[in-house]
């Protein structure tokens, strides 16, 4: 490996995680405008937390959960010791990861990923969950249930060894924080209002115009999601991936708004938005195996899942998720994996089963992991705010603020 290659391709893994970061504002800003107004300070609170715990922890012990090395006796768990330890000399540049880039590259990239799953429960649990009770789920959760099942696969654990792929985390990051939100939201229960004995009430969120933007920055960020992913700055592998995540969102977006339209009679911008989310979900696993045409029938089998799962979640199952990141980053994310074993360059019989219990598997740990810790809160600390809480607004009564502060308007007729 020269040094030319070899600082073009950490130079690109460090974009692509600056990338992935850029993420974290798209999620803030679609989960802030799905929810009320009375809310959205707290949303925001939640998401510049997520990123802040989940860096910390990661660097503590997740990363070394994630990749134990020869640490790992077994392939279901390993651990190799706290903090960072960089490799001395080239072991920990030029020639760590074959020449990719260095050790710390390595870290910050995945720490990108880590607190990503944690993220996708806020917006499932908004707008009645107590921020302390969050707070310290997300602490748990991210440093232990992600890694442990990120080991599994991409730290060379024994999914791996069976041939199990995830290329950047439909089911790894994903579906992890999609089944972490479906535990959380069974517990928890519905916000008051929203199912009554009159029927299911709609309860809108405040600004349209910020989800789209958060939408955007969130497609904006998947370039470095699954372009990073490469792992390398290799043009062809690079290029292509950029190719099919891109059409696979295009896709989701036609296939919901066909959907949406067929089923409600509208044109309906939260289920086009959940639908370009869908589809870039669903490309994740095997953005690097598809052709462009494969890529368009993911995505758009993804787009026209969402708004058959959001009405299967919320008519059927009565299972509150005012974001819909139940539809988006679970089962859009279980589509993505077995995906690869029907479409491109992996697709086979064999490849499906391997998908299957992979799916399976980390579904099965994660739901019992997040269950059990959002139970255990419950009974310790509580994780619902008070119902005068809830009414009044998470803003005024978790942080003593408002996100938009109303004008005084005898004071401006008076300036005026």
């Amino acid at each position: 490996m020269n040094e030319a290659t070899f600082t073009a391709n950490n130079l690109w893994i460090l974009i692509a995680a600056v990338l992935v970061f850029i993420m974290h504002l798209g999620f803030a800003s679609l989960e802030s405008g799905f929810v009320r107004k009375k809310n959205t300070v707290n949303i925001l609170f939640k998401n510049s937390m997520i990123i802040s715990i989940g860096l910390l922890t990661y660097y503590l012990l997740g990363f070394n959960l994630m990749y134990p090395g020869d640490a790992a006796s077994n392939g279901f768990i390993g651990f190799s010791g706290f903090g960072l330890s960089m490799p001395e000399g080239a072991a920990g540049a030029i020639e760590y990861a074959d020449g990719a880039y260095t050790y710390w590259t390595d870290f910050i990239f995945q720490a990108m990923f880590a607190a990503t799953g944690a993220t996708i429960v806020s917006g499932a649990v908004a707008e009645r969950m107590k921020l302390s009770s969050f707070l310290v789920f997300t602490l748990v959760f991210v440093s232990l249930c992600y890694p442990i099942t990120g080991f599994w696969k991409w730290g060379g654990g024994w999914l791996d060894a069976r041939g199990f792929y995830d290329f950047a985390g439909s089911t790894l990051v994903h579906s992890v924080g999609g089944w972490a939100a479906l535990a959380c939201i069974m517990v928890l229960g519905a916000r008051k209002g929203k199912y009554t004995s009159k029927g299911i009430q709609a309860i809108p969120g405040h600004s349209m115009p910020l989800a789209t933007v958060g939408v955007f920055m969130l497609w904006f960020g998947w370039f470095g999601f699954n372009g990073g992913s490469v792992l390398s700055a290799d043009p062809v592998a690079v290029s292509l991936v950029f190719v099919t995540t891109c059409l696979a969102a295009a896709a989701g977006a036609i296939g919901a708004f066909f959907t949406s339209y067929i089923m409600f009679k509208s044109h309906d911008l939260s289920m086009v938005l959940n639908g370009i989310l869908g589809g870039l979900v669903g490309i994740t696993a095997g953005a690097d195996q598809m052709s462009p045409v494969d890529a368009i029938l993911i995505g758009a089998i993804a787009g026209i899942i969402i708004p058959m799962s959001v009405v299967f979640f919320d008519r059927k199952l009565k299972l509150d998720d005012p974001v819909g990141a139940t539809s988006v980053h679970l089962v859009c994310g279980i589509w993505g994996t077995l995906a690869v074993g029907i479409f491109g360059a992996m697709a086979s019989i064999g490849q499906f089963i391997e998908q299957l219990i992979g799916v399976v598997a980390i579904g099965a740990f994660t739901f019992v992991f997040a269950y059990l810790l959002i139970t255990i809160l419950k009974v310790t600390m509580g994780i619902r705010v008070p119902e005068e809480d809830e009414v009044k607004g998470l803003d005024v009564s978790e942080h003593d603020m408002e996100a938009y502060s109303e004008i005084d308007t005898d004071y401006a007729f008076a300036v005026k």
